[in-house]
């Protein structure tokens, strides 16, 4: 990187890494212009604080985008089919970003818009084997106690208990029996102070947290070189507290089934199938489409363990929860 690029990058990035070289911020997330996300460094609950900052325009976040990829020569172009950039700024932070239109802000926003992360960098923060909790002769933490909590015989608390704790969930059900309004309807019972990235082929979900984005990949239009296991990498680059994966298909079945085993907390997503078990080996067999030689039936005892299903079934207008496992 030549001495004036390097001059022009520290310039255009000047009002971003305002944010970003606070001594108390480990991370900043934009999902739309003149709004910034501050996860703050050394707070578990609610990590994360909301700023407005008229500096943060649209046009200046897409010359952010054009910058980085010009001064390290990578490939950046929305209409083109190259939406995403992945960069190591000065200071050894790294870049995460996307633009175009799989990206999406409202459900009447057809030109796209723009998300991004900058993950902070800091040779301050020093981590011994004792910050993790493993010491001699002391058993190891339990973070979540929930987790071991044992289900609740009734399917109404078995289902909370599930999203307080981050358990995965499925929503399964023919056509028309509600699927899409029932998972919108889970969404409101999720901490509202989560970090939230949806995954779609089509706008459907209505998400009530405030920080959120909503990543779009059609399977209809295809435009860019952007694929599901693409977009799952900057997914998780992204910090999600809970993914939100739409209809599983052939196409991001096994994305998204990597997903729920990434660490990450309340992946959600829906499936057409008339029962539980028809869930879990439609699930499974839309995987296989795209990795053929994974063992169907270890997946699918692997998906009884990791994943709670909800049946939706319908008769006439009436429309019910008929299992939750």
């Amino acid at each position: 990187m030549g001495t004036d690029a390097f001059q022009v990058l520290r310039s255009t990035l000047r009002y971003l890494s305002y944010w970003y070289e606070q001594d108390n911020v480990e991370e900043i997330a934009i999902n739309r212009p003149n709004e910034i996300w501050l996860r703050l460094r050394g707070r578990r609950a609610h990590p994360w604080a909301c700023q407005q900052d008229a500096n943060l325009s649209r046009t200046y976040l897409t010359d952010i985008m054009h910058i980085i990829a010009n001064t390290f020569e990578l490939p950046f172009d929305p209409e083109q089919g190259s939406p995403a950039v992945y960069a190591t700024l000065p200071g050894d932070h790294r870049f995460t970003g996307i633009a175009g239109k799989n990206v999406m802000y409202d459900n009447e926003d057809l030109t796209g818009g723009i998300a991004m992360c900058v993950r902070v960098h800091s040779d301050d923060v020093k981590f011994g084997l004792g910050d993790y909790g493993l010491k001699a002769g002391e058993r190891l933490q339990k973070l979540n106690k929930l987790k071991e909590v044992e289900n609740p015989e009734d399917p109404y608390e078995r289902l909370i208990l599930s999203i307080k704790r981050g358990d995965h969930i499925l929503v399964s059900g023919a056509t028309a029996t509600g699927k899409t309004t029932f998972l919108n309807n889970l969404l409101t019972i999720l901490d509202s102070h989560k970090r939230v990235i949806t995954i779609e082929d089509t706008r459907e979900l209505i998400v009530p947290h405030p920080n959120h984005v909503h990543l779009v990949l059609s399977r209809t239009e295809q435009t860019n070189t952007m694929t599901y296991p693409k977009l799952i990498d900057l997914v998780v680059r992204f910090t999600p507290d809970a993914i939100i994966g739409g209809e599983i298909s052939t196409a991001n079945a096994g994305a998204l089934w990597e997903l729920m085993g990434s660490g990450h907390d309340n992946c959600f997503a829906t499936i057409h199938a008339e029962n539980s078990e028809a869930a879990y080996k439609a699930f499974t067999d839309r995987i296989l489409h795209c990795y053929p030689t994974i063992d169907r039936e270890k997946t699918i005892a692997e998906m009884h363990d990791k994943l709670r299903v909800v049946q939706i079934n319908r008769q006439g207008n009436i429309r019910a929860v008929t299992e939750v496992t």
